[in-house]
């Protein structure tokens, strides 16, 4: 698969992937990394490693309308023939007719098992700290494909981990961070093997 990556801050979920294509674990390449930040850790990353960047600005989402900023994206996946969309800590809403042209093809990491703690406003130490003051005792990873809703794309993958008494909204980060990182190549890899499969509007792995 040619991978185009959507990231707007530190990248880690972005880095395990390169990682995991450098090891030879995977076999797609990343061609692009979309960002709404310069400034983000994730172009670094990218510049670094020698992955091409395309900046679709704040303004342009304040300034636009959505058709417009739709035909921008689609004209930058076009132009380097990406196939398949990799989102990993993007913080902007996916134009539908984006979502419509790789229908399946876009997945998202969340940090905690979905449909919990998903939603608007539901993103990096948020969710933990959410999921902290809930006092509820487990949280994890949801894989999702992406559709025209926030988080509510159907569900791939998740695994799980304990939170204990001793857990703070950071001590929770890292142990879900460590699960993305493992599983997120994981699943990128039953893409490529063709061993995901929607049926009647399911999700079945094999």
């Amino acid at each position: 698969m040619k991978i185009c990556v959507f990231a707007s801050g530190t990248g880690t979920n972005f880095k395990a992937i390169i990682d995991s294509i450098k090891k030879g674990y995977l076999r797609s390449k990343i061609n692009l990394l979309i960002s709404n930040n310069p400034n983000c850790n994730a172009v670094k990353i990218a510049a670094s490693h020698g992955i091409n960047f395309e900046i679709i600005s704040n303004q342009l989402y304040k300034t636009i309308p959505q058709k417009e900023l739709a035909r921008i994206f689609l004209k930058i996946l076009k132009k380097h023939k990406s196939d398949f969309i990799v989102l990993a800590g993007f913080m902007k809403f996916i134009p539908v007719e984006v979502v419509n042209k790789f229908r399946n093809k876009i997945i998202n990491i969340h940090p905690a098992l979905l449909p919990l703690f998903g939603g608007k406003g539901m993103f990096g130490i948020n969710v933990h700290r959410a999921v902290i003051k809930s006092g509820v005792k487990v949280s994890g990873i949801t894989i999702h494909f992406v559709n025209e809703i926030y988080d509510e794309g159907r569900i791939i993958f998740q695994k799980c981990c304990n939170v204990t008494s001793n857990d703070d909204e950071f001590t929770l980060q890292k142990k879900i961070q460590k699960l993305e990182h493992k599983y997120y190549p994981d699943i990128i890899k039953k893409f490529e093997d063709r061993k995901i499969k929607v049926r009647e509007d399911k999700v079945w792995v094999s």
